[in-house]
């Protein structure tokens, strides 16, 4: 019978991939319109659905709210009974629902646009009541219902959330949302609690990957081996940063043809690269990171020498947080 489940817990889930490569297919047009809309909000994006569709706007309304697009929760029914005092003229609505015939909800519409309201429909009833009285429509439509009955809500909420993580990941964009924004909007988590820490709280001190402007780019470049940061850092007789050296610029070195080992690294270096200051806050630094595509960066003092030196994986917490994605590599330095 433990076989049986198995099969068809993974028949659901296939169902569910199918339900989701439909909407992906039929994204076009009318999605990106919405997320421009989305954008020139003045207001504030009030999610609104019944029964499973809203449990779905209620996620959907507290991931727009965590990556810096004010939304909240409308339920149908209670807004016909004041609380629709919370929607403001310039607001944008989306509204979820599979069928688009949900009676609470088509009740709620004129209400919403005599206060000044726009509505966008995520639907797979593209000729419903709900689509010809919104601005705009997103097809949510799903070729069947992982439900064995084909009723019970499961492929259509499931595309339904997607469409919605869709939109909060465009607006992210949209709105250049950073880490040091997430930082702002998250301080419980765990990257949040990183962010909130000084760069002298996570910078290293000792073993730092050094060499001096005049030694020969062989001696630069067993420093740099031997570092483990993808860089090294060349100074003067005082210790004052003079230049760097990182794993791409050496790329782009041999690229260029095969180099003098016994040259003067400061022929090579770039001078007078980007640092930060042991004041500054995580945050800052990541994004200054993320802005010029850098992953590592020297920390000085006041007088230009090197104190420390500060990876984006010591940003990131290496080997505590995960991610979903891949990271993106180290990127050219500027």
């Amino acid at each position: 019978m433990r076989e049986a489940w198995e099969k068809r817990g993974k028949e659901v889930i296939g169902i569910e991939i199918e339900a989701l490569e439909q909407a992906r297919s039929r994204l076009g047009a009318s999605f990106a319109a919405a997320v421009e809309m989305l954008a020139a909000c003045k207001g504030r994006v009030a999610v609104c659905g019944m029964g499973k569709s809203g449990l779905v706007g209620r996620k959907i309304a507290a991931t727009l709210s965590s990556v810096g697009r004010p939304a909240y929760f409308l339920h149908p029914a209670e807004g016909a009974h004041g609380d629709l005092g919370a929607v403001r003229d310039g607001d944008v609505v989306i509204a979820l629902s599979h069928s688009g015939t949900t009676e609470e909800l088509l009740a709620l519409l004129p209400a919403l646009r005599g206060l000044g309201a726009s509505v966008i429909a995520v639907t797979s009833g593209l000729h419903s009541p709900l689509a010809e009285a919104s601005d705009l429509v997103i097809d949510a439509s799903v070729p069947r219902e992982a439900c064995p009955l084909n009723l019970a809500p499961t492929s259509s909420t499931t595309a339904a959330l997607a469409i919605g993580d869709a939109l909060a990941v465009c607006l992210m964009e949209a709105g250049h949302f950073t880490p040091g924004d997430f930082h702002r909007l998250h301080p419980g988590g765990a990257l949040g609690r990183r962010l909130s820490l000084s760069v002298a709280d996570l910078m290293h001190r000792e073993k730092l990957p050094l060499a001096h402007e005049e030694a020969p780019l062989r001696a630069a470049l067993n420093a740099l081996d031997k570092g483990g940061f993808g860089a090294v850092l060349l100074t003067d007789g005082e210790g004052r940063l003079r230049g760097i050296i990182t794993d791409g610029d050496l790329r782009r070195i041999l690229c260029r043809g095969i180099p003098d080992l016994d040259r003067p690294v400061s022929a090579y270096m770039t001078a007078n690269p980007r640092s930060a200051a042991a004041t500054m806050s995580a945050a800052e630094l990541m994004d200054i990171m993320e802005q010029t595509s850098i992953t590592v960066l020297p920390v000085l003092d006041d007088a230009g020498r090197i104190t420390g030196l500060v990876h984006m994986h010591d940003l990131l917490g290496k080997g505590h947080i995960r991610f979903a994605q891949a990271p993106r590599g180290e990127g050219r330095r500027s």
